[in-house]
């Protein structure tokens, strides 16, 4: 087939102005109107750069009767190209009655789910240990610290089925180099898996929560059809490695699991296993991750600003923004897991600590855009002292966002007039914070490190310069953003596995190899394929 990019059209274009568009590119190429056979959209964006002429930007993949001879004339001209063969296949296959020793999978968020998915479909029977509890009754828990600030440790936004991508907003999309296509197939599942088909066209795909907890147990449900093994509230609690070859794991439950490949897909706030491994020796390095805070403006304000004219058309949906600034101190302030119309989440997984996150619904309809405004750290500079020094760091600050905010739960928050201004908040204005168990006005200048606090005031007037009513006075910060990224790796070789431990497959965010759902379960992918290989040539 044939692809076109940079198709552009108004808004209220009517059904036939895509075949329109199609036929007028094909005549340009010399396909004559009946060489047309069909088309398909691909993609499907918006050009919102000019506020007063917003366009919808398609990607256009057509199927014309005589290939070869358009391929010739297109050739040379800008915005053309064949469509690229994105049909996954399987690396490998398990042998007749399965393999002898099944592969183990840590974690059920997106990594472990699609690892453990892709090892099901090809016949390996993987055996996937979850810490946390299955999606419904994980849901209940999380909802009782946000309700009842009573937080289980081992269940709650970071631990258990669907992992944290599950209370997000659902994002399906990253700046990751995909050359094989591994994200079509992860978003070819979703939609199996009851995810709604237009994230296969949208430029900026979402599912939201609510969608995520069915869609999981849907693909739960097809693992363990195809002889997958899954247990709940089971936590590895060491591994057993000797002469740098892994052996085996022991579990929370007593049990010692024997076994030789395992996926280590324990996202980003598995600090306890990144302790045990660091324990026993694996390789690991500090990495450079980000903190700060969310902010939260009224969503019809951010419309406004972005779409001008065109806010509250239903094709763009509600806005969204992408902002940096890079600051006077050498430090960057940029926008993360911008969250449009959602609400800002506990996210805590410790005792005594306080962490926030960003959350929407598949509609995006919530009064509230809300945004992760963070600073970007590094080791070197900002916490030396080893690969766990990230960990302590984050910890530092959550404890003193869970003073701050009342020692229950309840976050400190501040108005960004005040924030400005260098004052305490005594009282909200018209943003009503979303965040619950609920937030307390104060002073935010100790929450985070004063490198952190300048760049952040620098940068919010910067920041409403391009996204108008970025720094209005209403606008609510809420402490703390820490868990923007693992703050470690765990080194990996080209086979996937620990540089100094065979048969330990570092996976995923936790590892330090992803950032977020999409590219988590891409990553799932690769490292599925490595152990697959693994197994099937007896390494």
């Amino acid at each position: 087939m044939l692809r076109i990019s940079e198709v552009k059209l108004p808004l209220d274009h009517d059904e036939g102005a895509i075949e329109a568009a199609v036929r007028a590119a094909l005549a340009q190429i010399g396909v004559k109107h009946d060489g047309l056979v069909g088309f398909t959209v691909f993609r499907r964006a918006h050009d919102a750069r000019k506020r007063s002429d917003i366009k919808l930007t398609y990607i256009i993949d057509i199927e014309v009767k005589d290939e070869a001879a358009a391929v010739r004339r297109m050739a040379g001209k800008p915005n053309w190209s064949i469509t690229p063969d994105m049909t996954y296949r399987f690396v490998a296959q398990a042998p007749a009655g399965g393999p002898a020793t099944r592969p183990v999978v840590i974690g059920l968020g997106p990594c472990g789910l699609l690892a453990g998915l892709i090892l099901a479909q090809m016949g390996f029977r993987p055996i996937i240990l979850e810490r946390g509890k299955e999606v419904r009754e994980r849901t209940k828990d999380t909802f009782g610290l946000w309700r009842k600030s009573v937080l289980n440790p081992e269940s709650n936004v970071q631990f258990g089925e669907g992992g944290a991508g599950t209370f997000s907003d659902g994002k399906l999309y990253s700046q990751i180099k995909d050359p094989k296509h591994y994200g079509r197939k992860v978003l070819e599942e979703f939609v199996r898996a009851g995810a709604p088909e237009d994230i296969l066209f949208k430029a900026r795909p979402h599912i939201g929560t609510f969608r995520l907890v069915s869609m999981v147990e849907k693909m739960r449900a097809e693992m363990l059809s195809l002889g997958a093994e899954i247990r709940f509230e089971t936590r590895v609690d060491d591994f057993d490695i000797d002469h740098g070859k892994l052996r085996g794991l022991k579990l929370s439950t007593g049990d010692y699991l024997p076994c030789e490949h395992v996926v280590l897909a324990v996202g980003h706030s598995a600090r306890d296993t990144f302790e045990v491994l660091h324990e026993r020796g694996v390789f690991m390095e500090a990495k450079p991750f980000s903190l700060g805070f969310r902010i939260e403006h009224p969503q019809g304000m951010i419309n406004r600003s972005r779409f001008g004219k065109f806010a509250g058309n239903k094709l763009l949906g509600a806005a969204d923004y992408k902002v940096v600034h890079h600051c006077s101190n050498g430090r960057a302030v940029y926008s993360f897991c911008m969250c449009p119309g959602g609400t800002v989440v506990a996210a805590a997984s410790e005792p005594g600590r306080l962490v926030t996150n960003g959350m929407s619904q598949y509609y995006r309809a919530e009064r509230n855009a809300n945004a992760g405004i963070v600073v970007g750290i590094t080791p070197e500079r900002d916490y030396p002292g080893g690969p766990l020094a990230g960990i302590a760091f984050q910890r530092k600050w959550e404890e003193r966002a869970f003073e701050l905010g009342g020692s229950d739960y309840r976050a400190p928050g501040q108005l960004v007039g005040d924030f400005l201004a260098r004052r305490p908040s005594t009282s909200l204005g018209s943003v009503e914070p979303s965040y619950k168990p609920g937030v307390t006005p104060t002073d935010l200048s100790t929450a985070l490190p004063d490198y952190v606090i300048d760049a952040i005031r620098e940068a919010l007037p910067e920041i409403d310069k391009k996204v108008a009513g970025f720094a209005m006075h209403d606008a609510v910060l809420t402490g703390v953003e820490t868990r923007t990224s693992s703050p470690l790796r765990i080194q990996r070789d080209d086979s996937y596995q620990s540089i100094n431990v065979k048969g330990l497959y570092p996976a995923g965010e936790g590892a330090g190899y992803a950032g977020g759902i999409y590219s988590a379960a891409i990553d799932g992918i690769e490292v599925a394929e490595a152990v697959a290989l693994a197994i099937t040539h007896g390494a």
